[in-house]
């Protein structure tokens, strides 16, 4: 039996991303500010539509705006891990790397009641311990690769990366890699940078999204599509109402709509990990 899964998924960054990149002036801190608007307008947006959403939200957010993060667990939301700070792993040492994954855990434990099952890292960025950490802590799944765009897959360790030889691939291990793609991520098509206008039409990005999961009924009776979006970037008007249309077009075409854990345990039993 067919099944096409479309996990929404929600970096509730507010102003520390800016921060990160060191974005500290007042009118880079009111953009991330209004991530606690949008945030307020998407978890009506869920309700409305009887999803259930995966919510990836910096200890610095949990501890910054403590009431909507309670009320995205209120929700019956998956809360995961997106670092302490939204300082990329590919910047931090491994020691820096495992105590900002510590803290933001012990803050997501907190108000969820549970460690976090998964991770998205911090832009898309990992460091070479980052895996070797998430298993150290038993993480589930991460979401920060694009080795495939329908079909999750392990997590390998060991890879031998040199330009002058051929590929050598390390073994599997039990990690779920969830792929992402930044085609199907809100910020770079609508959002200003200093090196991007941002600013695409709503409509244009709602036919792309919607062609991805069209294309993967096309060619499997079974996968999994991911949208990742930001509150603070999805959350004004004409962009609420393109998700709207999302979702409806979805379901029409049969979407099943699962948090990210809910669905890498689909996975899972599909493809039972084979490893020691």
């Amino acid at each position: 039996m067919a099944q096409h899964i479309v996990c929404l998924t929600f970096d509730f960054d507010t102003m520390s991303g800016f921060m990160a990149r060191g974005f500290t002036t007042p009118t880079p801190i009111s953009r991330g500010e209004f991530g606690n608007v949008g945030a307020q307008r998407l978890l009506g947006f869920l309700e409305k539509h009887s999803i259930p959403a995966t919510w990836f939200i910096p200890g610095f957010t949990i501890e910054t705006y403590p009431e909507t993060c309670d009320a995205v667990v209120e929700k019956g939301h998956e809360i995961a891990h997106h670092g302490w700070t939204h300082v990329p792993p590919a910047q931090l040492s491994r020691e820096q790397t495992e105590e900002e994954m510590i803290r933001a855990n012990e803050a997501i434990k907190r108000i969820s009641g549970q460690y976090a099952r998964g991770y998205r890292s911090p832009s898309w960025d990992l460091n070479p311990d980052t895996l070797d950490l998430l298993l150290k802590h038993d993480f589930y799944y991460d979401t920060s690769m694009m080795g495939h765009d329908y079909i999750p897959y392990r997590v390998r360790q060991g890879d031998v990366i040199d330009l002058q030889q051929p590929m050598k691939f390390g073994a599997d291990t039990s990690l779920i890699e969830m792929p992402i793609s930044w085609s199907q991520d809100d910020h770079p098509h609508f959002e200003m940078t200093p090196d991007r206008p941002g600013h695409r039409n709503a409509n244009s990005v709602l036919e792309n999204w919607v062609d991805d999961f069209t294309y993967m009924t096309q060619i499997d009776d079974w996968g999994i599509i991911t949208y990742t979006c930001h509150p603070y970037v999805i959350g004004r008007g004409h962009r609420m109402m393109m998700l709207e249309r999302l979702v409806t077009r979805l379901r029409d075409q049969g979407a099943e709509f699962m948090t990210m854990e809910d669905a890498a345990r689909v996975f899972d039993k599909r493809t039972p990990f084979a490893g020691a």
